[in-house]
């Protein structure tokens, strides 16, 4: 690491002693959408415009019954945007982690097509799964919560190292599956690359029920220029013989409402009869009056959610161009941080150097910016590192979030330093 200009510590010194007298409270710890955002979704209430309005197959959505499925309209939306037949879509409530935890519980419990379970007392050794890092911290507290061993895999520009992901896979049947957040990843922002997309769906794996639990949760999330195209994993994996390696998983829950969004997974065939084998002791079917207002409100079109999108697009692009800015302007070759550039999705990485993130954090928010704590985007909370830091830009005010990342900043400046 480089020295510090005293002049530019100096400077980061009296703007940190001026922000922690201003009394700041600025909270930048989740990507949550904004209240502009959200705002424009206030169509979804009044979407449902009769009580007895059906659904295109002539589902009475107050009631029970109808496709366990969810309703046809959100199958084909979905299906356009996970790439695959519609027929393969199951719509659910409004969380895609609560589909991510149920196939992890499912798995330990019973077991997925093709395997024995994953869990029990006949198990002597624990059950691991591989996790690109940095990564999404809810993954791994599912992971976490069931005992399931994480194996960290670096992410490179293209996706993660598949050398060390065939290495693992390959090698111990104890491997069962891994978590991809494949496009506009969170925290990095990258895209895979098809040659990614193609190892993860050809590699050998020693378990038979090797799962790929693939979150595009951003696939509909391009705030700059043209968004990102992701190879089918599905179809790959189905060119291979590996149809039911993939699970994909996508959501609403930052296209409409945070809270109240739809999530959807597709699967193989095998797959699905899994999944409803599981579903109908659970519930007796989705909130189908919530999946027929978004039907309305898209006019049952995935053209309609797309430019609903761009709208979102351009309340966050200068969000995201703020705080690229102002890491510029403070710490530009400075030798002391780097960070990513991305075209989409929810957050910036920024990486200090080695063994500076937690106190950088810690330091921030004594001058009142709330930030991810360090080490969220590794499993066990542990950066071997201690250096990656998330930013989550889109909730809080352009202004707000200027004055935040130029605390950040400043607070880099000062532990490099020695502050």
């Amino acid at each position: 690491m480089e020295a510090v200009d005293p002049a530019v510590v100096e400077a980061a010194r009296d703007r940190y002693a001026a922000a922690r007298a201003a009394g700041l409270s600025l909270d930048m710890t989740r990507g949550k959408p904004s209240p502009e955002q959200l705002a424009r979704s206030h169509g979804l209430l009044a979407a449902v415009a009769r009580e007895d309005d059906p659904a295109a197959d002539g589902t009475d959505c107050r009631n029970y019954g109808g496709d366990p499925r969810g309703l046809p309209e959100l199958r084909a939306i979905f299906g356009e945007i996970l790439g695959v037949d519609p027929d393969l879509v199951f719509v659910g409530g409004n969380a895609s982690l609560q589909w991510m935890h149920d196939f992890v519980v499912q798995a330990m419990l019973v077991g997925v097509p093709g395997g024995d379970p994953w869990g029990g007392p006949k198990r002597p050794v624990p059950v691991k799964f591989l996790c690109p890092c940095p990564g999404y911290d809810r993954h791994f507290a599912v992971l976490e919560r069931y005992g399931i061993e994480m194996l960290l895999v670096a992410m490179g520009d293209d996706g993660p190292d598949m050398d060390e992901v065939a290495r693992l896979a390959g090698s111990d049947p104890n491997v069962k599956g891994m978590f991809c957040v494949p496009r506009y990843s969170n925290p990095t922002g990258i895209t895979y690359s098809d040659d990614v997309v193609e190892a993860i769906a050809s590699m050998p794996t020693a378990a038979p029920d090797f799962r790929v639990i693939w979150d595009d949760a951003y696939a509909l999330h391009a705030f700059d220029g043209e968004p990102d195209r992701l190879a089918s994993l599905y179809d790959r994996c189905a060119a291979h013989g590996n149809e039911d390696r993939a699970l994909l998983v996508s959501s609403f829950s930052k296209v409409t409402f945070g809270g109240s969004g739809l999530a959807a997974v597709a699967a193989s065939p095998a797959n699905g009869d899994w999944i409803r084998a599981f579903r109908q002791i659970q519930t007796i079917g989705p909130n189908k009056l919530n999946q027929l207002a978004h039907a309305h409100f898209f006019d049952g079109s995935v053209s309609a959610v797309r430019d609903h999108m761009k709208g979102h697009a351009d309340l966050i692009r200068p969000k995201f161009e703020a705080v690229l800015r102002v890491l510029d302007e403070r710490l530009g070759g400075l030798g002391i941080a780097s960070w990513s550039r991305p075209r989409g999705g929810y957050f910036v990485s920024l990486d200090t150097a080695p063994g500076c993130a937690r106190a950088v954090v810690q330091m921030a928010g004594e001058a009142g910016v709330k930030l991810t704590p360090a080490g969220a985007t590794f499993p066990y909370g542990l950066d071997p590192q201690d250096r990656n830091i998330r930013i989550a830009p889109t909730l809080p005010a352009l202004g707000e979030i200027e004055t935040a990342t130029g605390l950040l900043a400043d607070c880099i400046v000062l532990v490099s330093a020695g502050d």
